[in-house]
């Protein structure tokens, strides 16, 4: 009892210690927040994106494999549905493979049709992943027979936004691509594979059918893949296993698989996080350290800064008897005070800084099972580091106050050993590692921020302004034969041209900017051993006026050539000089290997348009080449119109026509190409700019809070010094150039060697910037005038509040 009682008036006496002092102490709060605040805003997104990214048991071990070759896009973990089952019977290196496809769903809901995506699902799934419903019950082997009741599983998504979350919703029936299905289980959050929101138990089988899925013809069913790789097994040994039988099922479908290959297997992570987005999510780790060793060492700088204008105190203290534990029992309980509140208030900065984060952050970036959230793992790491650094730099104090001459320390005053002392030179160092982290702070985001400014300057090669785009949701259980699909598109069309506002309106494959299907080419009469590929774009007559592309030579596509399905071509100036070699192509026959290659599948070049960006800002333009829509009875998937009025006023009279030609067609994901190309290509950089631009602009104020702090002390205990010189004539204006040009030394030292660090750290960068060098003589000549300026002024104020002091006055200071 004795003991709370003496830890109670030792709290007390804190809080009324550090109320006498308080602008030191706000200092230090604000420092304290601010470190606080910003590393669990960070520590919670590396938790997130690398640590807990996704709701299964031992996520670490749930893969794909994946199919990579040579000139292939990308890579592809998508295998017929024959194959499928062959790696599932044939592997010695998964404990459970799982197989499924995705479906875009349609069904209505109190007299409104909603349009959701889908997916084919293994029934022992869930018990695989280590998943169980919230509400309902599991799959079994029975519900993916092909003779089982039709059942579906939801989505706590979509069961919050459609049902509100109404426990009444298990066993109802709807009505699903036409097919009456009963709701047996809600999933929990964050289960959404694929994205998807509904979930059809499915036994997969050799039989299994596109039909299944709503595409277009009988083809084979393509099923996407998960594994769990068993105990013990690494990566590389299961890809070794996989390729084996992917060799031989090559042999025997060579169709199926390109000539030369290899099989990798990489972790949901890896697979799902971009690897730019995972980059920038390192750099900010690294960035929000320094920013907490900013902070905890201006916590620091403070305390002893404080612990030794209180020198005189400590020994007077002493010297009535107190011992050296008492005054660290003090200390420590004024530390943990200062700690207590600087946790509290940065606790508050977190949860507002995730929010922002989590609407910041590029949603294409994430998978959908991917949720930024507040980690209090993540503020408790936060905390304890802060709590140690403070208490550490509480009790540095008592530990020396038994020490020394208590008589000299008593007469002399603590006050005129000033940065001679050893608190003096720890603090000046400390300010020293302030400016060097502060620089390399500066410079990241400095570099972000020209980045962000290239890519916002960059002509993409077409007008984006005032152009609607959106794309088209067909119904899954409408196969209509291509002329049907290219008779909708052209009554689309039709309508949506007679719309006032609307200058040109077209149907397209792909989004403008954005990459389409690619192929390789040969030039009729030609030997060409090009391997470059050329990206394809399948569109109507008028969709060069409506993305601004500008013809060049020859002419575009008529309204006869698409109508009639001619074999006609438009390419862009990169094709020409790719494949052409810069010679005339108007006239010259073409092959696309994709195609076809022969004289049945010859194009004719046309004409040629100026080259636009087809595979974002960041990416080398690939030659391309614009074909009737109606060439291949490809079905359009996207429209592209331009407008003389503001686009996104048309969405309400856009849809209306859609669904004058076909009340089932949804049109989606529409919005204006500026928000599109803002979306793909210039998220990630503002993402990267507003993180680590908060983050430099946290760490300089924190640095000057450094210098000033430093620098208002070491003025009032140089006090009596300074009168000393005022009084024998010393001139205000040297007086206050020795104490600015005093404090200026740990700024330029640290200046210095920051330039230093951000030189080698900012190459870690280079995979996020563009346009410019990661010694960009520009961003760094600006971060140091910033940091000088910030570091000046903070070594101006306590200077001119010094020379004001009265000579007499100072005399007499103690």
């Amino acid at each position: 009892m004795t003991d709370l009682k003496w830890i109670g008036r030792d709290l007390k006496y804190a809080v009324r210690s550090l109320l006498k002092d308080r602008g030191s102490v706000a200092l230090a709060l604000l420092a304290l927040s601010l470190g606080i605040g910003a590393t669990t805003v960070i520590f919670s997104v590396v938790y997130s994106v690398l640590v807990n990214a996704f709701p299964f048991k031992d996520p670490s071990r749930v893969v794909h494999f994946y199919i990579q070759a040579p000139n292939w896009p990308g890579r592809s973990a998508w295998y017929a549905a024959q194959d499928f089952l062959e790696y599932r019977a044939r592997n010695e290196v998964f404990s459970d493979v799982l197989g499924g496809a995705s479906l875009e769903v349609l069904y209505n809901f109190q007299n409104a049709t909603y349009r959701v995506r889908g997916a084919l699902i293994d029934p022992h799934a869930l018990r695989a992943l280590g998943v169980r419903p919230i509400l309902g019950r599991d799959m079994t082997n029975a519900d993916g027979s092909a003779g089982a009741p039709p059942t579906f599983l939801m989505s706590d998504r979509m069961w919050n936004e459609r049902f509100n979350r109404d426990t009444g919703v298990l066993g109802m029936t709807l009505e699903l691509n036409g097919t009456p299905r009963t709701l047996i289980a809600v999933l929990p959050p964050r289960f959404l594979l694929h994205g998807a929101d509904v979930f059809f138990p499915t036994t997969i089988t050799a039989g299994l059918t596109d039909v299944l899925v709503g595409r277009t013809g009988l083809f084979p069913l393509s099923v996407w893949t998960y594994a769990r790789l068993k105990p013990g097994v690494t990566p590389e040994q299961a890809a070794a296993n996989i390729e084996v039988i992917a060799k031989s099922l090559a042999k025997q479908h060579p169709e199926r698989y390109p000539k030369e290959f290899k099989i990798t297997v990489t972790s949901l992570m890896d697979a799902y996080t971009e690897d730019s987005l995972k980059g920038m999510v390192y750099i900010l780790f690294g960035a929000v350290l320094m920013l907490l060793m900013i902070a905890c060492s201006n916590v620091a700088n403070l305390l002893l800064a404080r612990a030794t204008a209180r020198e005189t105190e400590f020994a007077l203290r002493t010297s009535l008897g107190a011992s050296r534990w008492r005054l660290i029992q003090q200390l420590l309980a004024e530390s943990f005070v200062l700690a207590v509140a600087g946790t509290a208030f940065g606790g508050v900065l977190a949860f507002i800084g995730i929010q922002w984060v989590k609407s910041a952050i590029p949603v294409m970036a994430l998978p959908a099972e991917m949720e930024i959230r507040f980690s209090s793992q993540a503020l408790l790491a936060t905390i304890g580091v802060t709590i140690v650094t403070t208490l550490l730099c509480g009790i540095v104090p008592a530990l020396r106050a038994g020490r020394g001459n208590l008589q000299q320390r008593l007469m002399g005053s603590g006050k005129v050993v000033g940065l001679r002392s050893g608190h003096g030179r720890l603090r000046t160092l400390l300010v020293a590692v302030q400016v060097t982290l502060a620089i390399v702070l500066l410079v990241g985001a400095g570099l972000m921020m020209r980045t962000l400014f290239t890519l916002q300057h960059i002509n993409p090669g077409l007008n984006p302004q005032n152009v609607l785009v959106g794309q088209f949701a067909y119904p899954q259980n409408q196969n209509l034969a291509p002329a049907a699909r290219s008779l909708f598109i052209r009554q689309v069309v039709q309508k949506i041209r007679a719309l006032p506002g609307v200058v040109a309106v077209s149907p397209s494959l792909v989004y403008p900017l954005q990459p389409g299907p690619n192929t390789s080419v040969r030039i009729l009469g030609t030997a060409s051993t090009n391997t470059t590929r050329s990206a394809l774009e399948f569109v109507g007559e008028d969709y060069f006026r409506a993305v601004g592309l500008p013809l060049l030579t020859g002419r575009t596509l008529s309204r006869e050539d698409v109508d009639g399905g001619r074999k006609q071509v438009v390419v862009n100036r990169r094709f020409v000089r790719e494949f052409l070699g810069g010679a005339d192509p108007i006239g010259r026959m073409i092959a696309f290997s994709s195609i076809g290659g022969d004289a049945q599948s010859l194009f004719e070049i046309v004409g040629v348009v100026g080259d636009s960006h087809n595979n974002g800002l960041q990416s080398a333009i690939m030659p391309q080449a614009f074909l009737p829509y109606t060439t291949l009875g490809i079905p359009a998937r996207a429209i592209v119109l331009r407008t003389s009025v503001d686009p996104l006023s048309l969405q309400k009279s856009v849809r209306q026509q859609i669904w004058a030609v076909d009340p089932g067609v949804a049109l989606m994901n529409v919005m204006s190409l500026e928000e599109a190309l803002n979306r793909d290509s210039l998220a990630e950089p503002k993402f990267g700019v507003g993180l680590l631009g908060t983050f430099a602009a946290i760490g300089l104020i924190l640095a000057a809070i450094g210098v000033f702090s430093v620098m208002a002390y070491s003025v009032s205990l140089q006090t009596h010094d300074i009168g000393i010189r005022m009084a024998l004539g010393a001139e205000r204006g040297r007086v206050m150039r020795l104490i600015v040009l005093h404090g200026l030394r740990p700024i330029v030292a640290g200046t210095v060697i920051g330039i230093g660090a951000s030189y080698g750290l900012s190459r870690v960068m280079a995979n996020q910037i563009y346009g410019i060098t990661t010694t960009d003589p520009w961003t760094y000549a600006l971060s140091v005038t910033v940091l000088i300026t910030v570091g000046l002024m903070a070594c101006l104020l306590p200077a001119r509040r010094a020379i004001k002091v009265d000579p007499q006055t100072a005399l007499r200071y103690e």
